[in-house]
């Protein structure tokens, strides 16, 4: 099965979204199903009137919605909107407060990818011998030309697909299965000018 992800245009949407808070809840929602405003808040550190604000914020730009209630329904829930998987890509043509909406989740997003590859760094040694063997962390200096750059993209976004924790159905993954993370950045090297030999 595979994920349509939409790209984000609306600069609000971009802004509302890179918010740290609202960042940890959506990944939440995704990884873990529907929650109340109690139990993101739990996992995000803040106030349940907090999450709550941070979960309508979420709806009014279309990542979250209302899930179906449970139990006796007092309790409100929500999940990751349908379509609520995302690309964001700086284009030539953007405007200027569209490219710093841009710039300014992509700077969130990857600040929290950052947070998590070192929340797995420090806590490694305690994982599982398996778990060790099968990490990586890595990275590689690539000789392309943009097809191929944008081929490659392609090709990884088509492997990873079958196992987004948004679409695989939990009952059908091998026993022992965690929520894992892909960090994936193709991009060209800006020109490293010479910074010239300090003076002694």
């Amino acid at each position: 099965m595979t994920e349509a992800r939409k790209p984000l245009t609306d600069p609000m949407a971009m802004r509302a979204l890179a918010h740290p808070a609202r960042l940890a809840i959506l990944t939440r929602l995704q990884t873990e199903g529907s929650a109340t405003a109690t139990d993101v808040a739990e996992v995000v550190g803040i106030t349940p009137s907090a999450a709550s604000y941070h979960l309508r914020m979420l709806a009014k730009y279309g990542f979250a919605e209302d899930a179906p209630a449970r139990g006796d329904g007092r309790e409100r829930l929500w999940q990751v909107a349908l379509g609520g998987s995302f690309i964001v890509s700086p284009e030539p043509d953007d405007r200027p407060e569209d490219r710093a909406a841009k710039d300014l989740l992509i700077k969130a997003v990857r600040d929290q990818a950052a947070h998590e590859v070192a929340r797995a760094m420090s806590d490694f040694d305690r994982e599982p011998p398996e778990w060790r063997a099968a990490s990586v962390f890595h990275r590689t200096l690539l000789l392309v030309d943009a097809e191929e750059l944008r081929r490659l993209n392609e090709q990884i976004d088509e492997l990873l697909s079958p196992y987004r924790a948004t679409v695989r159905e939990r009952a059908q993954v091998p026993a022992g299965a965690r929520i894992s993370e892909a960090q994936v950045s193709l991009f060209p090297r800006a020109e490293r000018r010479p910074h010239g030999i300090p003076r002694e």
